[in-house]
């Protein structure tokens, strides 16, 4: 209900972001028209459509993002046409004519087709296709865990409840406006003028979306001005993460909760099924990962490191691979992937994300740290900081009542795409990083 109640209200603050400029004169098209039979079902129809091509994008892959991108063309073919209309009465007539006989034979009992629903949901849909709200935290917080969770009701709903907020906004400013139209009509004369102007802004809208600027420069503007808020009202309904830190010689490691149930897990490999209760006595590290990811591949080398160095003295090592696409769900294709990166401790394959929501979890690589207790001692996300992270080992080994264990630290070596950040090898990985920004350690 939290989550939905978020949804709600960030998409309710969209109205306060420069991205939805672009589509407010398609909204304001109709102003100046009842409100039940023209602006409520254009909202409907923009909500609806948004909701369904959102999550469509977020988990049917390529195909959904290229048959979007084909109704976009005929949303702005659509949307380009109504600006014509609102310009020239003349324009509107010529291009309206052979719809308009056709149109009164079907509704001449039930009124104009100009003021038909029919029509109005047409365009709530065209507008639906068009409209790409700024992400900010609380949209990616409903993209990425549509990405996660892949299709169902509830990433839907929440994407529908997201956009249901924005229409809602949209139809107060719709009301305000269309008596602020009825009122400019009434006592200057002007409605032909305002009509044209609407003309003139659908036209830029439509300019503005086809050259890009609804996702790119007014997203950079537009996450300055909700991004706070958004993030305010998302820390209100969620605890915060957990933040790196570091840890120094002699320093106490803090309790941070207890070893999680891990009965969530579909398969395991290299393993029976493990419990939190099974792991009592052992020191037990937790690594959170996906096949794809460069950044778990990278750490890869030192996890099998220390679970080869530290086996025999009571540390568990758990791979925990919950998948990032959808092809990673695949258990085929991981047991492929754990031979071929030479994964030989226990992997506990997490496509429900059971294990992962009960830790909490929120990065790829992240290696969560348990005492013989069963109590986490410790965290860490991402690459680097290696020997700070064996050293935690051995100190819950230690405390664990180890001795004489082995000395130094784990120095894989490894080659290829497992090698490393800033070892100077150029091999390729089969992960990239999309956008310029991304590019600094590019090499090709």
């Amino acid at each position: 209900m939290l989550l939905l109640i978020l949804a709600y209200l960030g998409g309710a603050l969209t109205i306060l972001s420069p991205c939805i400029l672009p589509v407010l004169p398609f909204v304001f098209s109709r102003a100046d028209r009842p409100f039940a039979r023209n602006g409520l079902p254009m909202l409907v129809g923009m909500a609806l459509t948004f909701a369904v091509v959102a999550t469509l994008a977020a988990v049917g892959g390529g195909w959904a993002v290229r048959a979007n991108q084909y109704g976009r063309f005929v949303a702005l073919a659509v949307l380009a046409v109504l600006g014509l209309t609102l310009l020239s009465e003349r324009v509107a007539e010529w291009i309206t004519r052979p719809f308009v006989a056709l149109g009164n034979k079907l509704t001449e009992h039930t009124g104009s087709q100009d003021d038909s629903v029919l029509s109005a949901a047409g365009l709530g849909v065209a507008t639906g296709l068009l409209w790409a709200p700024c992400a900010g935290p609380v949209l990616g917080l409903l993209l990425t865990g549509a990405a996660l969770k892949g299709a169902s009701v509830q990433t839907t709903l929440l994407l529908l409840t997201y956009a249901a907020g924005a229409a809602t906004s949209l139809a107060l400013a719709l009301l305000i406006g269309g008596r602020v139209f009825a009122l400019m009509k009434r006592s200057l004369g002007a409605g032909e003028w305002v009509r044209r102007a609407l003309g003139v802004l659908v036209l830029a809208g439509v300019a503005a979306i086809a050259l890009g600027l609804d996702t790119g420069l007014l997203t950079r503007v537009s996450l300055a001005s909700t991004g706070g808020i958004e993030q305010k009202l998302i820390d209100a309904v969620r605890p915060p993460p957990l933040v790196q830190i570091a840890v120094k010689a002699g320093d106490t490691l803090p309790v941070e909760g207890d070893l999680p149930t891990l009965d969530g897990a579909t398969q395991w490999l290299n393993s029976p099924p493990l419990t939190a209760q099974s792991l009592r006595g052992k020191v037990v590290l937790v690594d959170f990962w996906t096949y794809s990811c460069i950044n778990c591949i990278r750490a890869l080398p030192y996890v099998r490191g220390w679970a080869d160095k530290y086996k025999d003295y009571g540390l568990v090592v758990i791979g925990v691979h919950a998948p990032e696409f959808a092809f990673e769900k695949d258990p085929v294709n991981v047991i492929h992937a754990v031979r071929d990166l030479g994964v030989d401790y226990p992997v506990a394959i997490d496509n429900g994300y059971a294990i992962w929501k009960a830790f909490g979890n929120e990065y790829w690589p992240a290696h969560y740290f348990i005492d013989p207790q069963g109590h986490i001692r410790h965290h860490h996300f991402g690459e680097g900081d290696y020997q700070q992270s064996e050293d935690v080992i051995r100190r819950l080994l230690t405390e664990g009542g180890q001795k004489d264990l082995p000395g130094g630290y784990v120095q894989p070596n490894a080659q290829g795409a497992q090698a490393a950040a800033g070892s100077g090898d150029a091999s390729r990985s089969p992960e990239t990083y999309v956008g310029y920004a991304r590019a600094q350690n590019f090499a090709g």
